[in-house]
């Protein structure tokens, strides 16, 4: 039975004051708000009160930052013995080329009332960029202390809607013309939780468990690790956590599934969830991984950030550059439970009120003109198919392709595209697909299918406009990399290294969600390779070998000692019974992650000073260490001289040359060698005419 309890008074002075009245004031619990009376908002000089009967939340005036929820008795969802986090905030990191990065809490400096009646209330608190103006006069201190503002005007929103179980929020960004240039290297909206009530965290339908609490992770209770997100539990106050260890990209999901995530309090029985039914507003595609929930207990929605990309693939904004972006809106949605439920059954609850969501998308209530309702926006309807003569003499449906709308670029760019919306669904058994809900304006259609390499670009621009469907007359056809018959393969192209052989974790190192399924987010799983091969390196025989069982996971560095370790070379070796002299073989190597490495290839002669093949310039997506099984997908097509190889035995040499710590790497998603095509075998001397004893290249977007 949930109860409502009207919110009162925090103050917008200065940090440390408005701290000290927040973690001493006393919530008022004179009166109750009946829900069937609707939405009110109180409003005085340093606080405003959204409060629907059900929940009420407490917001600064005119920073904009979350001081209190109240929900189903609870006097206080949020933490409020907290140095920076606010309890609910919005916040972005910054740089300006050659300029470390800031923090920047983003806090307005105005506040106005949206819109106010019984069915529903918005807020808006705004900040207009000044170069003249210095932020020390009015800003909330925020971890670097900094003085400087972003070069960005934005507009923070909170909605609240009569009937409704928690509340909504998105934010309005915009650069314009006279903002200098930056890089906008990452933003979020965040709650940080009681701790002493929300100890159960759920990211999924299977990924959920009780958290450690903060002081768990610092010593003596913890044990900080190779990185400072990772910590061993050695004296946790819950004995039964002791020896496990936590890291918050444990919990970092695809974007295609952050869908519903959030923590369980168990006294009382209650659960706060982000629900976002889109993520057209988030950035690099749908496999992009990001953030979700963590030790704190921090409750995330990340927008963009670095991770799983690498920092030199986040946005720059020219001087002036015209920009602006919605981010959200997220529902911040709480539920409650009879004392005995199982504290999964919220989160069903919570998944249960997720497709309510989605079917209200887009939202109609939304007043900023800056969020385009559903008769504003456009839909594109179509069919793609492969095309593989060596698989089949007839098209075959794109079955589970992924097919979306992103910005204007170039074959595969929408991977590290992050101004615009992208817009993306999966194609049907016959390799039809609908895209709904596209914002009016110009877009290329980008595909990728699994099961087959590369990536599809259509050929024609989109210009999608309000309110209309679009049918593309002709069936779309994606023709994969393809020379010649497939000689052998490695591994599913699937743009994961998941099918590969996981090693079992140290048992000092266990977290025990992970241990029968996505076992590749234990943390340590890089050193079990020096385990597995402490003196010489993988070496996979094509016919004979597995790659379930023999192809590890990721090409690690080898680890000689404390702090010092080696390049790998890894060997595949298969037969040929006869080369096709003077012809061109093919060997697609298709990439699942890269971080800091640099790939050489050589047939047949590890000693061949040049490598026959170098890939450098790779990304730093930094998957390994973030306990990911993919980051951002290459494709590099090898032309092979026949000269490189022999009747009989033959051995590829991979090396992966970098070795000074212990994440540079590559995970592979597949390898595949081609016979030479039969009109190669016909041309063969007017190809082979020029040299091409090497063939080495730096891609930024190889496709």
């Amino acid at each position: 039975m949930m109860s409502s309890v009207k919110a009162s008074g925090t103050c917008t002075l200065p940090y440390l004051l408005l701290l000290i009245l927040i973690n001493n004031y006393a919530w008022d619990t004179s009166a109750l708000t009946n829900p069937d009376d609707g939405v009110k908002l109180h409003v005085q000089d340093n606080h405003v009160v959204m409060d629907n009967g059900l929940v009420q939340v407490n917001i600064s005036n005119p920073y904009g930052l979350v001081t209190g929820i109240q929900y189903n008795g609870m006097d206080n969802l949020l933490e409020s013995m907290n140095e920076f986090n606010h309890g609910g905030y919005w916040d972005l990191s910054w740089s300006q080329r050659g300029n470390k990065g800031t923090y920047f809490l983003m806090n307005g400096t105005s506040f106005n009332v949206i819109v106010q009646n019984e069915t529903q209330v918005e807020i808006s608190f705004t900040r207009t960029w000044n170069s003249s103006v210095s932020s020390s006069s009015s800003h909330i201190s925020d971890k670097n202390n900094s003085t400087d503002w972003a070069p960005v005007n934005f507009d923070i929103r909170y909605v609240m809607l009569k009937g409704s179980s928690g509340f909504y929020t998105y934010g309005i960004y915009e650069h314009v013309n006279g903002m200098p240039d930056f890089n906008l290297n990452g933003t979020r909206v965040a709650f940080k939780l009681r701790k002493d009530k929300f100890q159960y965290m759920a990211i999924s339908k299977t990924r959920q468990r009780r958290m450690p609490l903060p002081e768990d992770r610092e010593p003596p209770r913890g044990k900080l690790l190779q990185f400072k997100e990772a910590a061993l539990l050695v004296d946790p106050v819950d004995r039964e956590l002791k020896g496990q260890v936590d890291d918050k990209y444990m919990y970092a999901q695809n974007i295609e599934d952050i869908k519903v995530h959030g923590w369980v309090s168990s006294d009382p029985l209650v659960g706060f969830w982000h629900i976002t039914p889109s993520d057209e507003y988030r950035s690099g595609g749908p496999l992009r991984q990001e953030l979700t929930s963590h030790v704190g207990p921090h409750s995330l929605t990340v927008f963009l950030s670095s991770h799983y990309m690498g920092q030199d693939k986040l946005p720059i904004f020219g001087n002036g550059e015209p920009w602006k972006k919605v981010y959200g809106p997220v529902f911040l949605y709480l539920n409650s439970a009879p004392p005995s439920t199982n504290e999964s059954a919220l989160w069903d609850d919570a998944n249960e009120q997720l497709q309510q969501e989605a079917q209200k998308w887009p939202y109609n209530f939304l007043a900023s003109t800056d969020y385009p309702r559903s008769d504003q926006r456009g839909t594109v309807n179509g069919k793609i198919l492969v095309r593989d003569r060596f698989v089949s003499m007839e098209d075959i449906p794109a079955v589970d392709a992924y097919v979306g709308l992103a910005l204007p670029g170039e074959v595969g760019s929408w991977q590290t595209e992050c101004k615009g919306y992208q817009f993306w669904t999966r194609a049907g058994p016959d390799g039809s697909f609908t895209i709904k809900n596209v914002h009016s304006g110009d877009y290329n259609l980008y595909a990728w299918v699994p099961g087959f390499i590369g990536n599809y670009k259509y050929g024609n621009l989109i210009t999608v406009k309000a309110g209309e469907s679009i049918e593309l007359d002709d069936d779309l056809v994606y023709e994969p990399p393809r020379n010649g018959t497939t000689l052998w393969e490695i591994g599913i192209p699937d743009r994961t290294a998941a099918e590969f052989f996981i090693p079992d974790v140290d048992p000092k190192y266990v977290n025990p969600l992970y241990l029968k399924k996505d076992r590749f987010r234990q943390y340590g799983l890089w050193e079990q390779y020096s385990v597995l091969y402490p003196k010489t390196d993988l070496v996979y025989t094509v016919n004979s070998s597995t790659y379930q069982k023999d192809w590890f996971y990721a090409q690690v560095t080898r680890k000689l000692g404390e702090k010092k370790y080696n390049s790998t070379t890894w060997q595949i070796k298969f037969n040929l019974d006869s080369v096709d002299e003077g012809t061109i073989y093919k060997l697609r190597v298709a990439l699942a992650s890269t971080h800091g490495a640099e790939l050489q290839i050589r047939f047949n002669s590890l000693g061949t000073e040049i490598p026959h093949f170098t890939a450098q310039g790779l990304n730093k997506d930094n998957a390994i260490a973030r306990h990911g099984i993919h980051g951002l997908y290459l494709l590099f097509n090898v032309d092979v001289k026949s000269d490189w190889l022999k009747d009989g035995e033959n051995t590829i040499f991979l090396s992966q040359v970098r070795g000074k710590g212990p994440w540079e790497s590559i995970m592979y998603d597949y390898i595949r060698l081609e016979a030479p095509a039969e009109d190669e075998r016909k041309n063969a001397e007017a190809r082979l005419s020029g040299d091409l004893t090497q063939t080495s290249v730096t891609l930024k977007h190889p496709h």
